[in-house]
């Protein structure tokens, strides 16, 4: 077999060459995966915590059936409902781009995965950390946000990379209604050059580069909040 990487400095028949255009692709995946998981952690950290509230169970089900509902509906065709069937029942997101409905189509589903980590993660925490805040006098919402959550996240943080690598690499579905990412590249120039070798194999890279860094960086995260001391084993454990 002949390797011919010149391939990617030919022009693609608009003034770029396939290089460049492989690098625009790879900014609309980096773009569709962090709003996405933008949105994802912030409804899956809402979901989260709601079931596990003690003391509002119509909460508890509210979260719940959003977990189950996001949670087993495959992912393409939540895309598809997003950009086909949900203008036509709401016209008003017409007017939205169609990366928008991916980037809800996608947080949405990942939202629902988080939303069972950080509960986990509240759940693994000894009771004495939520006793401990009412016994402070926080409310509540004070107790989530200054005690549990801080605590909850640590402990996620190692499925929460998981989560996020996965969540890069299912932007690729976003080629399904066309958004220019790598997927679709490496699709439209593999038919257009014949050099599906050289173009799957360059996309690969980038998918792996864009993984690693993802967990390096959480990798870091980790390393820097990291609590000395703080153990959970079954759902005890001590804070110092």
């Amino acid at each position: 077999m002949t390797w011919d990487w010149q391939v990617f400095l030919n022009d693609d028949g608009s003034g770029r060459t396939y290089l460049e255009w492989m690098l625009d692709a790879w900014r609309w995946t980096l773009a569709v995966a962090g709003c996405s998981w933008v949105v994802a952690v912030l409804i899956g950290a809402l979901m989260g915590t709601l079931r596990t509230l003690p003391t509002s169970p119509w909460l508890v089900r509210l979260a719940n059936v959003w977990v189950e509902l996001f949670r087993n509906i495959p992912l393409l065709v939540q895309i598809f409902l997003w950009y086909f069937v949900v203008p036509k029942i709401f016209p008003a997101f017409q007017l939205v781009p169609g990366f928008v409905l991916v980037v809800f189509a996608l947080g949405f589903f990942t939202s629902a995965r988080i939303a069972e980590q950080v509960r986990a993660g509240i759940q693994a925490l000894p009771k004495g950390q939520r006793y401990a805040g009412m016994a402070m006098g926080f409310t509540t919402a004070q107790t989530y946000r200054y005690v549990i959550l801080p605590m909850a996240f640590r402990i996620i943080l190692p499925p929460l990379t998981s989560e996020s690598m996965n969540l890069l690499k299912n932007s690729s579905v976003a080629f399904a209604v066309s958004i220019a990412e790598l997927t679709m590249f490496a699709m439209q120039a593999q038919e257009e050059t014949s050099r599906g070798v050289e173009v799957y194999l360059a996309v690969t890279v980038l998918y792996a580069i864009s993984a690693f860094a993802v967990n390096r960086v959480f990798s870091w995260i980790e390393r820097r909040v990291r609590i000395p001391g703080f153990i959970v084993a079954g759902g005890t454990g001590g804070g110092h």
